[in-house]
C-alpha cells in the first residue's frame, strides 16, 4: 500500500505522486463532462485499463460508499488492445466508443499520465473535434484519420501515404507535400486529385476544408510543379495526346444541367490519347449557393449506352448510397419527372422542413447524367457532398446504414417538392363508428392538404391503427401516413466463443476451444457447451475473464453471455 499511496507501483512512464481515489474521482469527474468543441485535442484511452482504473477509485455509482478496491491498480495507461500493429501504433480498424475505448479531454489526459504514466514506447492517441452540418451543428471527435497517398506528377506509381483530419484545409496538404518533396516553398505549383482511373480533378481552393473538397479514404493527390518556361508538365502530355479540353455555356432550360446560370470548363484531365471531359459548374442556383457538378471520364465508356444502365463509382465506402441511388433510379415514375425537368416548378425553397432545393437539384444532376446514355459510370462526388452538408451523420466516407440513406433522401426530396407552400392546421378525427373506406379517405385528404409532392404520389400510403379499450370496450380505428415499411431482419439464435480451459492438473496444458451458445444464453449455457466437447463436468467449472495478466472478473452462473464481448479473454 505504501507504493500505491506515493504513485509509484507499476509505472512504466516516469508518474508524478498520486492523490487519493477521492480526489481523482472529484478532479476527473467534471472534466469527462466536458462538451465538445471544434479543434479540440481529445484523446483515446483504452477501455479495460479506464474501466479498471474506475473499479480502483470507486467511481461507479453503484459503489455506494466510493471505497474502490485497492487490489485492482490499473498500471501505466496501456493502449496496445487498441493497435492492429504495436509497432507502427496504427488504429483497429472498426472500433467502438465506450466498449473499445473512451475519450477524454486535454487536462483529464493530462492528469491520468501524471498520476500513472504510460507504457514505455506508446505514444498518445491524441485526435481533434470536427465540427459536421450546415444547418445543425455536430461535433464529434474524428477517431479514424483520412489516409491520403500523395505522388508527384513526373512519378506518380510512387505513393506515399499520409494522414489527414477532415478539418485539415488543401493548404495543410500543399505544406505537406512541399516537405515530403523538397519542394522550394516560391515554386509554383498545383495539386490535382484522382478518384477514378485515370480521371484527376484540380484542387485551386486552398481554404477549402478536405471534408469540403471531397477527399476520400485512400485517394491519390498528385503534386505538379511549373515548368522553367512558365508551361505546366500536364499541359504538355495534353498536348501530345491531343486531349479535348472544351468550354460549354448552358441555360437552366437545357436537359444536361438544372442550374439556372452556368458556365461549365473542363477542368478533367486524361494523360494518355482517349478524351476526356469533364464539368465543372460554377453558379448561384435556385438555392443560392455554390457547388461543383460531378466530373467524369469517358475514357471506358461507348459513345452511346443504354439510358440508365450506368454504374456509379464508390468514394470510399460508400456503396450504402450508391445501392440506395440505383434503387431510385430505377423507380420510373420519379426517374421520369426529372429527365422531364418538371421538378423544376414545384421546388420550393422556402420551406422551413425542406434545403432549399439543393437535395432536388443535385438528386436531378445525378439522374440526368446516369440517363444520359453517355457514361459506363459517373462519380456521384456533388450529390454526396450536399447529402454531407444537411446530413452530418453521412458526411464521411464510412460504410453507413443504406436504408436510413434512402429514408433521409425521400424525406428530403419530399420537402424540397412540396407543392404546399403554406400547410394548413388540421385537428384529427376519430372514425366514430363510420367505414373504413369514409375515415381513410379523409385521413389522405388531410395527409394531401399539408403534404403534396412527387414523392407522396408515388411512395405514401396509409396504415389502419386499430386500438380497443380494455375497460369500455371502446374501438378507435385511425389511418397514419406512411412512406416506407421498415423489416426487421432475421437474428442470429447462436454465436460462436473462443475459450481456454485451464485444468486443476498442472502438468496438463491449458486448451483453446470454439464452442457454440445462444445468443441470448447464459454462463451455465458455456458451460455446458465446454462441458460437452471436453468430457469435464459444468459444476467444475469456473469462468473468468483475464486482463493485463490478472483476473479481471469472475462470472457467475446466471449471469448473461451479452455481458462477455469477442476480444474479451475467457478462460475456464
Amino acid at each position: 500500500m505504501a507504493a500505491a499511496e506515493t504513485g509509484l507501483e507499476g509505472v512504466g512512464a516516469t508518474a508524478a505522486p498520486r492523490p487519493d481515489a477521492g480526489t481523482q474521482r472529484a478532479e476527473l469527474l467534471p472534466l469527462l463532462g466536458t462538451a465538445l468543441r471544434p479543434g479540440e485535442a481529445w484523446f483515446l484511452i483504452d477501455s479495460r485499463w479506464f474501466k479498471q482504473w474506475k473499479k480502483y477509485v470507486g467511481f461507479d455509482s453503484w459503489d455506494l460508499y466510493h471505497v474502490g478496491e485497492p487490489n485492482l491498480f490499473p498500471g501505466p495507461i496501456d493502449n496496445s488492445g487498441l493497435f492492429a500493429d504495436s509497432e507502427a501504433q496504427t488504429l483497429k480498424e472498426h472500433l467502438i466508443d465506450e466498449l473499445d475505448y473512451v475519450l477524454v479531454p486535454t487536462e483529464a489526459w493530462n492528469k491520468l499520465v501524471n498520476w500513472y504514466g504510460c507504457i514505455e514506447g506508446q505514444q498518445p492517441i491524441v485526435r481533434k473535434v470536427v465540427e459536421y452540418g450546415l444547418f445543425v451543428k455536430h461535433c464529434k471527435v474524428e477517431v479514424y484519420l483520412l489516409e491520403l497517398k500523395l505522388c508527384q506528377n513526373s512519378d506518380p506509381a510512387n505513393l506515399v501515404s499520409s494522414y489527414f483530419s477532415k478539418a485539415d484545409t488543401v493548404a495543410t496538404i500543399e505544406k505537406e507535400m512541399r516537405e515530403l518533396f523538397n519542394v522550394p516553398a516560391d515554386k509554383e505549383i498545383r495539386l490535382w486529385s484522382r478518384y477514378m482511373s485515370n480521371t484527376y480533378e484540380q484542387l485551386s481552393k486552398l481554404d477549402s476544408t478536405i471534408q469540403d473538397a471531397g477527399l476520400y479514404q485512400g485517394q491519390v493527390v498528385l503534386i505538379e510543379m511549373k515548368n522553367e518556361d512558365g508551361t505546366w508538365p500536364r499541359q504538355s502530355s495534353l498536348a501530345k495526346s491531343s486531349t479535348a479540353t472544351r468550354s460549354l455555356t448552358t441555360s437552366s432550360k437545357s436537359p444536361a444541367s438544372s442550374c439556372s446560370s452556368v458556365v461549365a470548363s473542363s477542368t478533367i484531365t486524361n494523360g494518355d490519347s482517349n478524351n476526356s471531359y469533364g464539368l465543372n459548374c460554377s453558379s448561384l442556383g435556385k438555392g443560392g449557393s455554390s457547388f461543383s457538378c460531378n466530373s467524369f471520364n469517358n475514357r471506358e465508356s461507348p459513345p452511346h449506352t443504354q439510358p440508365g444502365l450506368c454504374g456509379l463509382s464508390n468514394l470510399g465506402n460508400t456503396c450504402f448510397m450508391n445501392s440506395a441511388l440505383q434503387c431510385l433510379s430505377n423507380t420510373p415514375p420519379l426517374t421520369d419527372y426529372f429527365l422531364e425537368d418538371k421538378y423544376e416548378a414545384e421546388i420550393n425553397q422556402d420551406n422551413p422542413l425542406g434545403m432549399r432545393g439543393e437535395i432536388a437539384e443535385a438528386y436531378a444532376e445525378l439522374i440526368k447524367q446516369m440517363w444520359s446514355g453517355r457514361h459506363s459510370h459517373v462519380a456521384p462526388r456533388m450529390f454526396k457532398t450536399q447529402v454531407g452538408r444537411f446530413a452530418p451523420q453521412f458526411s464521411g466516407y464510412q460504410q453507413q446504414d443504406s436504408q436510413e440513406l434512402l429514408a433521409f433522401l425521400l424525406d428530403g426530396l419530399h420537402e424540397d417538392l412540396n407543392r404546399v407552400k403554406k400547410k394548413p392546421y388540421l385537428e384529427l378525427k376519430d372514425a366514430n363508428g363510420r367505414p373504413d373506406v369514409v375515415v381513410a379517405k379523409e385521413a389522405w385528404e388531410n395527409h394531401r392538404l399539408r403534404n403534396d409532392s412527387i414523392i407522396v404520389d408515388i411512395f405514401h400510403g396509409l396504415f389502419k391503427s386499430t386500438l380497443v379499450c380494455p375497460k369500455c370496450s371502446k374501438v378507435s380505428v385511425t389511418f397514419d401516413p406512411f412512406c416506407y415499411l421498415t423489416l426487421p431482419l432475421p437474428l442470429k439464435k447462436d454465436r460462436p466463443m473462443d475459450v481456454f480451459l485451464v485444468f486443476a492438473d498442472p502438468q496438463r496444458r491449458p486448451t483453446q476451444y470454439r464452442v457454440v451458445v445462444p445468443m441470448m444464453g447464459a454462463v451455465s449455457d458455456l458451460c455446458d457447451a465446454l462441458s460437452k466437447l471436453s468430457g469435464i463436468p459444468a459444476e467444475n467449472m469456473m469462468v473468468t475473464d483475464v486482463y493485463n495478466h490478472r483476473f479481471h472478473k469472475i462470472f457467475q452462473m446466471d449471469e448473461g453471455l451479452s455481458h462477455i464481448m469477442p476480444k474479451d479473454n475467457i478462460f475456464v
